[in-house]
Formats: C-alpha cells, sequence, structure tokens
C-alpha cells in the first residue's frame, strides 16, 4: 500500500525513490541519477528580478556529484540583486534537495535543484527574499501558534499570429475549449511539465481574456495549484513562470504574465489563496462560518494591504489594472463570493449535501468533511510580484492580524456584501481605504507601514529601502491620468514590461 501511493506521482524522482520530496536526501539524489544516466546537474535561483537562473554543471565523477551536492557553489551576488555592492558579493548557493526534479526540457538528461542564498559566514543570506519568506513563516507560528498554507495562480496571455478560424467572442474565452481557443494544447503541456517538477496543480482553462489587433491575437489562460505549505508554494509559482516561457519558446509564440497587455481589455492577476492552520488541520472555517483566526487573519492583512502593492503590484502597468469595473480590486475590503472585494472568500462545499450522489443515482452519499478546501484570495497582485517577498508579507500581516487586539472589530467594519463598485453604493465605498494608484504611491505606504514588516526582524532595513527607492524611481504618481488616454504610449509602456516577473 505505502508504495502503491507513489505509482500516479508525475514526478519521475518520487516514482523511483518511492518517497516524498520533503524526504530526499542527498545519497537519493545521486542514486537517481546514477541508475538514471543523468549527465547534468543544474542549479537553479531566483535574482532580483524574479527570474530563475541557471549554473550547469557536467558530472564528472561520482566524487565530483557529491561534492557540488555538499558544497554548493559561489555566485556574485552583485550581479543577481542591486542591493550587494561588488566589492563585498560573493554569495553561496546552497542546493535545497527536496526541490530536486528530472529537467523537462534538457536534451541532456538533467537534474535541477533551487538553491538558498548564504553569505560570507556560511548564515542565510538576511536580505535575500526566500530567506525572508522563511523568517516570516517562521515568526508567525512561533509567535501566534497559527501556520497559514497558501496556492497560487498564475493568468497570463498568449500572443500569436492571427488565425481566422474559430474565434471566440472578445473578452468571452471563460472557460472556452478548442477549436474556439487556439493554446490550449500549451497550457496543457506546461502543467504536465509542471506536475512533473513536483508542482501541485490544481487544474487549468482559459480566462476571459481574449482580442486581436491588426497583426496578432490574445488568448488569455489560468494555471491554479493547489494549497501547501507557503515555501512549496512560492518554489511552484517561480518554477511555473519559467516553464510557461520555455513551452511558449518551443511553439513559437510570446506568453506574457503582464497585468496589462492593452487598454479596455482584461488585466491578468497572479491572486494568492491562503487558508489558516492549526496542529495540521484547516481551521478557516468553524461550523460552517470564517473563523475567528480566519477574521483576524484577513484584518492583519487589509491593516497593511497598501504597502503590500510594493511587493504584489511593483511596475507601472500594475496600477493601469487596478481600477474599477474590471474585476481588479481598488478598495480595501473582503467578503464572501464577492469578486469585486479585495479579499474573497470563494465558494465552498459547506452545506451542499452530496451532489455526486444526487447526480449519479449508483452512487452512495459521502460523509466526507470538505471544509478543508476552503481558502481565501488575495485578489490584487500581478506576474510582477516578487514572488517570495509578497508571500512573507502576507505572513507578516496575518501574524499582525492575529496579534491586533481589535482585528475583529476591523474584520467587521471591512465585511462587505455587495458590488462595491455599483454606484449606488458609493457611500460604503467612501467609507473604506483604497490601494495605492501607483508605484510612487505603494512605495509612501511602504515606508508608512514599514515598522510592521520590521517586526521581529522579518525584512531588513536596507531591502525595504532598495523595494522604496525602485518604485520611487518610476516617477509615475499621475501617469496613469496622463496617458490612459494615449493608446501609443499606453502600448510603449506595456511593451516596456512585457516580461516582468
Amino acid at each position: 500500500m505505502e508504495e502503491n501511493q507513489y505509482l500516479l506521482n508525475p514526478n519521475p524522482l518520487v516514482r523511483f525513490l518511492h518517497k516524498s520530496p520533503d524526504d530526499f536526501t542527498k545519497a537519493d539524489i545521486i542514486r537517481f541519477i546514477e541508475e538514471n544516466d543523468v549527465e547534468m546537474v543544474n542549479f537553479r535561483y531566483v535574482g532580483g528580478d524574479g527570474r530563475l537562473k541557471a549554473l550547469n554543471f557536467v558530472i564528472q565523477s561520482r566524487e565530483h556529484l557529491d561534492n557540488i551536492l555538499s558544497t554548493g557553489e559561489r555566485v556574485d551576488g552583485s550581479s543577481l540583486f542591486t542591493f550587494l555592492e561588488a566589492g563585498s558579493s560573493d554569495l553561496y548557493v546552497v542546493p535545497r534537495f527536496r526541490s530536486a526534479f528530472l529537467n523537462p526540457f534538457s536534451e541532456i538528461p538533467a537534474v535541477d535543484i533551487l538553491c538558498s542564498y548564504y553569505d560570507k559566514d556560511g548564515n542565510p543570506l538576511a536580505s535575500a527574499p526566500e530567506n525572508i519568506m522563511r523568517k516570516a513563516h517562521l515568526e508567525l507560528i512561533d509567535k501566534t501558534g497559527y501556520d497559514m498554507e497558501v496556492m497560487g495562480e498564475i493568468e497570463y496571455y498568449v500572443i500569436s499570429e492571427k488565425d481566422p478560424l474559430y474565434r471566440a467572442n472578445d473578452q468571452r474565452a471563460y472557460h472556452e475549449s478548442e477549436p474556439f481557443v487556439k493554446w490550449e494544447q500549451l497550457r496543457v503541456e506546461a502543467m504536465m511539465a509542471m506536475a512533473q517538477t513536483g508542482a501541485l496543480i490544481k487544474y487549468s482553462h482559459s480566462e476571459v481574456g481574449n482580442f486581436s489587433d491588426d497583426e496578432y491575437e490574445y488568448e488569455q489562460n489560468e494555471i491554479e495549484f493547489l494549497p501547501t505549505n507557503m515555501e512549496d508554494a512560492a518554489d511552484q509559482l517561480i518554477i511555473a513562470k519559467w516553464i510557461l516561457r520555455q513551452v511558449a519558446y518551443k511553439y513559437g509564440v510570446t506568453v506574457s504574465l503582464a497585468p496589462k497587455i492593452t487598454a479596455g481589455k482584461a488585466g491578468s492577476g497572479m491572486h494568492i489563496h491562503m487558508r489558516i492552520m492549526k496542529d495540521g488541520k484547516n481551521i478557516t472555517l468553524d461550523d460552517g462560518r470564517i473563523s475567528d483566526p480566519a477574521r483576524k487573519t484577513i484584518a492583519g492583512i487589509l491593516d497593511i494591504a497598501p504597502s503590500l502593492s510594493a511587493f504584489g503590484n511593483t511596475i507601472p502597468t500594475s496600477y493601469f489594472r487596478l481600477v474599477p469595473h474590471q474585476e481588479a480590486p481598488t478598495n480595501v475590503c473582503w467578503g464572501e463570493r464577492n469578486r469585486s472585494t479585495l479579499i474573497r472568500v470563494p465558494l465552498g462545499w459547506v452545506g451542499s449535501g452530496d451532489m455526486v450522489a444526487k447526480e449519479n443515482p449508483l452512487e452512495h452519499a459521502a460523509e466526507k468533511d470538505q471544509s478543508d478546501k476552503q481558502t481565501f484570495e488575495f485578489r490584487c497582485p500581478d506576474g510582477s510580484a516578487d514572488i517570495y517577498l509578497l508571500i512573507a508579507g502576507l505572513c507578516v500581516g496575518a501574524r499582525h492580524g492575529l496579534e491586533m487586539p481589535e482585528a475583529l472589530e476591523l474584520a467587521k467594519k471591512t465585511y462587505v456584501d455587495v458590488n462595491i463598485f455599483d454606484e449606488k453604493h458609493r457611500s460604503r465605498q467612501e467609507q473604506l481605504a483604497q490601494l495605492p494608484y501607483s508605484c510612487m504611491k505603494a512605495a509612501e505606504y511602504l515606508r508608512k507601514q514599514s515598522e510592521v514588516y520590521k517586526k521581529h526582524e522579518v525584512f531588513p532595513d536596507t531591502l525595504l529601502d532598495g523595494i522604496i527607492k525602485t518604485l520611487e524611481g518610476y516617477n509615475d504618481e499621475r501617469l496613469r491620468e496622463k496617458i490612459s488616454c494615449n493608446k501609443e504610449e499606453t502600448m510603449k509602456l506595456v511593451r516596456r514590461f512585457l516580461h516582468c516577473g
């Protein structure tokens, strides 16, 4: 029975080793490489631009392989991060064995492993985003006794030459299938490659956005993941972006995760779902209603939401997406099944009965508790996000809320059960705080709320100062209102940030 649980796992290492990635050891990696004729090892790590980097090793011998996996390697940190100076920039990249996967694209059989950054003294680099996220996670558990699992959704556009056959209606491609959408196979191939690297995929589908211009057509898709611990969830999103671009390159098309592709059409987000855990159990619900710990968590995240944009909406075109009436949030509020709010509690399975048994008379009604599926969704981030810092910030917000004496009161004040964009609810809208409308405004909020992030030494001063400086450098305070009606200037900006993140 224990052997059988790995038979359907799409990750070749899991199937071969008959163990969970959390249990991978150096000896396991070596055995897989030796017995599967693997010729290369690639170290992967995320640079300051959010992209996955590569360091390639040709395996010379067993001793050479053991040395690579035992010591890691040196890299030039100043070429990877703007906050490191060339005079003292040497860093170590150290492999995390649980992240090892068989490269799905390499013609030469290769095992890829994600790495963490360490400083000259052999300690985790304090300013490295993945280490900040890890510290935020540990502080949440240590200070509150609660844990938080997360999952992401990636929305993206495929940009290709125009195809006159079987055209979907403009902005009406939600869950459309071939031949009315053209890139389902690209999406499925990418999804399978992600699963082979260890990603926990929930599903994928075409999204609402589709349009064409004189030369190209643009088709929006989405891939959604399953909840897991935040370190693995972040890694999966990083790898997923790399895979999407790899598959798109193979097909000869462009994939863009940019928040805005053109004016007046659906933008792309990267929503983050969360669930509050206690002793390994999802406690987001309590007797069918949102639990007090979940409400406190939501309140804490909402309290610092304006400054979270500094990590989740990091380029000027982010704020061309965050405008009213386009299913992107602009008000700091939350609600159940309400897509006009910043935090949405999606439809759950509580009280639904056994729908499968009703539809299939030969099946018996199941008694399984479905409350474990419940999450809540943070809807403003987009593909420009620094994934590690965004999740770290959400974790800080969760801890902040669980520690706030007035958290439940704030949750009550910010709850909305109406379409907040409807003109008849303007008075309610005016009672709510607003998200930033520019990178410069996000920087201003981050400066104001920086003490929340620095508490327990989670976010370093130097990193926050660097982010503020970068955001202010865009000088986009009134950019949206200046060029939103100028298609040529808008498209120039879109092209500049087409491959963000």
